[in-house]
């Protein structure tokens, strides 16, 4: 049985819970809310604190975890890295009141920066030689300014509104954040077998992310310009027509492409072209 600490609540929970469903991992639903294991695969699921999870998997209380990379930075535990999963992007950054004027990070020199991150921030203040005090909050971090209990704030943004709400604005992003699959680095070989199983599981997943995948009729004397605009995983599949003057193409696109190559196959002469979905890609 393999245990996997994910976060109790939030954007990482809702997006980890989906990614879980997707690869197969369906829960039982019980008293033990805290703790529940999967129907028809060896996982159980630990709810725990986003900044608890490092420190439980480093320390063997979970065997792996989902967690975001500001937490694992943050907690410097020596739990091993095993993946980026690419969701919940965020980032970590300094912020200051709106109205004040920055050249640069000595404007910190001196103030109070409130934070749920002192030894990142900590960190990124002696490599540039500034000496601020850190005020440790734990949530609404945001507010600080604006009560008189800090100068600036060193916190998570996503989008930007809660900074805008709070008459702040972003001058430094310190670092760049998403979610990370971390595991206890003194696994058994059966728990890795696991984790192996759910990794593949994951990486199917995450490749078809982004990815539509398209059908056609093309003229064969246009044959070389398409398989040029259509490249594939490694190359487009080619069948031929019934008329010997079409084939059939089949292959992958990425999907922030879409509209610019359906207008590169129109202009060669593409005809029928059906784009489906993809839900899992195995390479």
């Amino acid at each position: 049985m393999l245990r996997i600490a994910v976060q109790s609540k939030g954007r990482l929970y809702d997006e980890t819970m989906a990614l879980l469903e997707e690869a197969g991992i369906r829960l039982n639903r019980g008293k033990r809310i805290l703790l529940l294991s999967a129907k028809g695969f060896p996982v159980e699921v630990l709810f725990l604190r986003d900044d608890d999870i490092p420190q439980s998997v480093a320390q063997g209380v979970a065997d792996v975890g989902i967690v975001g990379e500001n937490e694992y930075v943050e907690k410097g535990r020596k739990a091993r890295l095993v993946k980026r999963l690419g969701f919940s992007r965020c980032r970590l950054s300094l912020a200051i009141p709106k109205d004040e004027a920055y050249e640069g990070a000595g404007w910190f020199e001196g103030k109070t920066i409130a934070t749920s991150y002192p030894n990142i921030l900590a960190g990124y203040l002696a490599a540039r030689g500034v000496k601020a005090e850190s005020h440790i909050i734990s949530g609404s971090v945001e507010i600080a300014p604006g009560i008189g209990l800090a100068d600036a704030i060193f916190d998570i943004v996503s989008s930007g509104s809660t900074l805008v709400s709070n008459q702040l604005k972003e001058v430094e992003v310190v670092m760049q954040s998403e979610a990370l699959l971390i595991a206890d680095p003194a696994l058994t070989a059966e728990k890795q077998a696991i984790l192996d199983e759910l990794l593949f599981r994951f990486e199917a997943i995450l490749a078809a992310e982004g990815k539509k995948y398209v059908l056609l009729n093309a003229p064969r004397e246009h044959l070389e310009e398409i398989i040029d605009v259509l490249p594939g995983l490694k190359s487009p599949t080619v069948t031929p027509l019934a008329n010997g003057e079409w084939v059939s193409v089949q292959s992958v696109i990425a999907e922030n492409r879409f509209w610019e190559i359906i207008g590169k196959l129109k202009a060669l002469g593409a005809e029928g072209i059906l784009i489906i979905p993809i839900e899992k890609i195995i390479v």
